[in-house]
């Protein structure tokens, strides 16, 4: 039987992206599927004009939230949140906002070689949100490709090139024309599961798409 593609629309900068992701995994561990399932990453920036250098973190969520205090209360319940999926934030350590797109770049040029992008992933996630590293920069993000695996000089040939870049402009393409505003997005087969939900949530649907035992149902965030 062919593995189910599990698309998973995301960006770095997200932190419900990666205890979505968490959560998921959680899943498909339950549901006794670890071998079943083939992960599909797919790009999605939310801050697509961001410059290549990034911003400030403190004074770009205090613009985009209104106050910094707001800020640290919605990271303090992200913390919370991810502790309980043994997800480490440490948000003292995150100076910068970062361009995503080269991240993306790598994830795409890990996927077309044939990798399973699951330990980069989230490694890049860990060294965003655990470490404080700015994943803006590549050097970084070829240090982060090394220590899971990736050959150094090819992801030095790949930064070094605009490979990938046409390629997560067209899978961002298609998501907007597929409505897709919200990240995480999970597709599991033909069911949907969008946000952060639950764990039982993730199971219903992993159930639904390998066996089809209750009617498909969109879960909405």
């Amino acid at each position: 039987m062919e593995p189910l593609e599990i698309r998973i629309t995301h960006d770095f900068i997200c932190p419900w992206c990666w205890i979505g992701e968490t959560k998921l995994e959680e899943a498909i561990a339950a549901e006794g599927a670890s071998e079943n399932v083939k992960y599909v990453f797919v790009p999605y920036e939310l801050n697509p004009d961001m410059p290549q250098e990034g911003r400030d973190r403190k004074a770009y969520r205090t613009a985009k939230f209104g106050s910094w205090a707001r800020s640290q209360a919605m990271d303090a319940h992200v913390a919370d949140e991810g502790r309980l999926h043994g997800l480490s934030f440490d948000y003292e350590k995150v100076k910068r906002t970062p361009n995503t797109m080269a991240a993306h770049r790598l994830v795409w040029f890990a996927q077309h070689e044939g990798r399973d992008a699951r330990a980069l992933v989230h490694a890049i996630f860990r060294a965003y949100f655990t470490e404080g590293r700015d994943i803006g920069d590549r050097g970084v993000l070829t240090d982060i490709a090394a220590s899971v695996g990736l050959d150094r000089a090819r992801v030095n040939e790949l930064f070094a090139s605009q490979d990938g870049y046409a390629q997560v402009r067209k899978l961002e393409a298609a998501s907007a024309l597929a409505s897709i505003h919200a990240v995480p997005y999970v597709k599991l087969g033909s069911e949907v599961v969008s946000g952060a939900q639950p764990v039982p949530v993730f199971r219903r649907a992993l159930r639904v798409a390998m066996n089809g035992d209750a009617e498909p149902r969109i879960a909405a965030s």
